[in-house]
C-alpha cells in the first residue's frame, strides 16, 4: 500500500509554480483561444473590482485580507469542503494531522472565563508536575487568561520543545493559587484509547492522524494479553463522532481486520486518477468477532473504515446512520501563503458504493435514549446532505432525497450507552440478532 496523507481530507502534493494551457475536448484551436480569452476577462473583471475597493471604501481596507476573502470565497463555492488555510490555519492543520506537538500534556476546556484542566496526559510534563484533573489555569507566564479564547490559551501553552513556561493553577480546597513550572515536550495525540470490558476489548478512535494505526496495534495487543486470546470474545470499534482525518490511516486501521480484498477506491475528474487501496494478508485479531459502531458524527475517514468492514462481512456495524462524507481533499501547500484543501475525488466502498450525502447504514440500528433534559429535542446532527452546496451522489436519481442526519448522541456514563450495552450483550452471546455474526460469503468478492 502506498502511503498517502489524503485528508479524507487527502494526498499531501507540491503545487507547481508551471502552468500550461488545458486541451479542452471538442474545441477547435480557435475555439480554445476564444474560451482562455473570456477567462481572462473574468479576471480582469477581479482586478477592477479590488481596485475601487481599495480606491473608494469608505475606511481604508487591508489588501491581504481581500485578497485572502476572495481565494476562499472562490474556493468555498466549489463545495462545503474546498477552502483557503492561510499560514497560520495550514501550521495548525499539519499539527493536528502529525498527531504530535511541542507542549505540556493536558486535554483542557473553558470554564467560567478560566481555563480547566478535563486531564493530563500520561507520562507528560503536565502528569509528571502534578497538574490534576480539575485544576483551573489562571494564568500563563504570569498573563492572566481572563479574556483569551480557549484556542488562544492553547496557542500559548504550545511552543518550541525545552521552552518552559509557568502555570498559575487554581485548586479545590487549595487556599493559595499554585504555580508550577514546566518545560514543554513532544506530546502525542492519543487517537487510540482502549480498555477491557470484561472478555471484549473496546478500541475507540477519535480522529485518525498519523498515530492512530500504531496506536491500535499497540491496544489490541495490550488487550489481547490483558484479557487472554482463549478467552476474548471479541472487539468493538468505536467510531461514533469521529470526523475524520487521513485516507492512509483509515486503510491502514480497515487492513488491520481483513486479510486480503479491496478496502476504498478513488475516483477523480479524470480517468487516471482513479486509485484502488487493497489489504494485505494478516488479521492483527485472528478473526475475533467484531462489532463497529458508528453514528450520526462518523464522517469521512471512519465511514471507509465501516463501509469496508462491513462490505466485507467483516464486522456487524452498529447504530445510526453515518454523517455521508464521501469525498476526498489535496491539501495543496502555496509556498509561504499557506495552503488550499481542494475536493479532489469521491470514494467508493469495496461493492462500489458512493456513501456521498447518504451515509453507511448500519446492519443493526439502535437509537439511544435520550436524557430527561434533552427530551423532546430533535438530536440528529446535520449530515452532508444539509450542507450547502454539497456534491451530490452520482448514483441519486432525480427527484430521489439524500439522506440527512441522524442521531450522534452518546451518553457519558457507559452503563447507559444503548449501542455500546447491545454490542457488549451481542458478543457475549446474552443477545442474538441474524446480522450477527454476519456471514463472509455474502461479502463483496475478494
Amino acid at each position: 500500500m502506498r502511503k498517502a496523507s489524503l485528508l479524507i481530507t487527502g494526498v499531501l502534493i507540491g503545487a507547481s509554480a508551471a502552468m500550461t494551457l488545458p486541451h479542452v475536448p471538442g474545441l477547435l484551436p480557435g475555439a480554445a483561444v476564444a474560451a482562455v480569452s473570456d477567462t481572462y476577462r473574468q479576471l480582469n473583471l477581479f482586478g477592477d473590482v479590488f481596485e475601487r475597493i481599495r480606491a473608494d471604501y469608505v475606511e481604508k481596507p487591508d489588501d491581504g485580507q481581500l485578497i485572502e476573502a476572495a481565494v476562499n470565497g472562490m474556493l468555498t463555492s466549489l463545495d462545503p469542503h474546498s477552502s483557503y488555510l492561510n499560514p497560520k490555519d495550514f501550521k495548525d492543520m499539519q499539527v493536528q494531522t502529525r498527531g504530535e506537538f511541542g507542549g505540556l500534556g493536558i486535554e483542557v476546556t473553558m470554564e467560567d472565563g478560566l481555563v480547566k484542566v478535563v486531564s493530563p496526559i500520561d507520562d507528560t510534563p503536565a502528569a509528571k508536575a502534578g497538574v490534576l484533573a480539575g485544576d483551573k489555569i489562571i494564568a500563563l507566564d504570569g498573563e492572566n487568561v481572563q479574556g483569551l479564547s480557549l484556542n488562544e490559551a492553547v496557542e500559548k501553552m504550545r511552543g518550541a520543545v525545552n521552552t518552559p513556561i509557568t502555570l498559575t493553577i487554581r485548586r479545590d480546597k487549595v487556599e493559595k493559587p499554585i504555580e508550577v513550572k514546566l518545560v514543554r515536550a513532544v506530546i502525542r495525540v492519543q487517537s487510540v484509547r482502549s480498555r477491557a470490558e470484561g472478555e471484549v476489548g473496546y478500541l475507540r478512535i477519535s480522529s485518525f492522524n498519523e498515530q492512530t494505526f500504531d496506536g491500535l496495534k499497540d491496544a489490541i495487543d495490550k488487550l489481547t494479553a490483558e484479557i487472554g486470546a482463549d478467552k476474548l470474545k471479541g472487539f468493538i470499534l468505536d467510531l461514533r463522532n469521529n470526523p475524520g482525518g487521513l485516507l492512509d490511516q483509515s486503510v491502514a486501521v480497515s487492513d488491520a481486520f481483513l486479510e486480503r480484498g479491496e478496502i476504498v477506491s478513488t475516483r477523480g475528474r479524470h480517468a487516471d486518477q482513479s486509485t484502488r487501496y487493497s489489504a494485505r494478508a494478516g488479521d492483527l485479531t485472528n478473526g475475533k468477532p467484531l462489532i463497529v459502531l458508528i453514528n450520526g458524527g462518523s464522517a469521512s475517514a471512519s465511514e471507509i473504515v465501516a463501509g469496508a468492514l462491513k462490505d466485507h462481512r467483516r464486522a456487524t456495524v452498529l447504530g445510526t446512520r453515518s454523517f455521508g462524507k464521501g469525498s476526498v481533499q489535496t491539501i495543496i501547500p502555496l509556498g509561504s501563503n499557506g495552503a488550499i484543501r481542494l475536493t479532489t475525488a469521491r470514494y467508493y466502498t469495496p461493492s462500489g458504493a458512493s456513501i456521498q450525502a447518504k451515509g453507511i447504514t448500519p446492519d443493526i440500528e439502535v437509537v439511544q435514549d435520550l436524557p430527561p433534559e434533552l427530551a423532546g429535542q430533535v438530536d440528529d446532527t446535520r449530515g452532508e446532505a444539509n450542507l450547502r452546496g454539497h456534491l451530490t451522489n452520482e448514483g441519486t436519481k432525480d427527484g430521489q432525497a439524500e439522506e440527512s442526519g441522524s442521531q450522534a448522541y452518546v451518553p457519558p456514563e457507559a452503563k447507559d450507552d444503548k449501542q455500546l450495552q447491545t454490542a457488549l450483550a451481542l458478543l457475549r452471546g446474552v443477545q442474538i440478532n441474524q446480522a450477527f455474526p454476519p456471514n463472509p460469503a455474502d461479502g463483496v468478492p475478494n
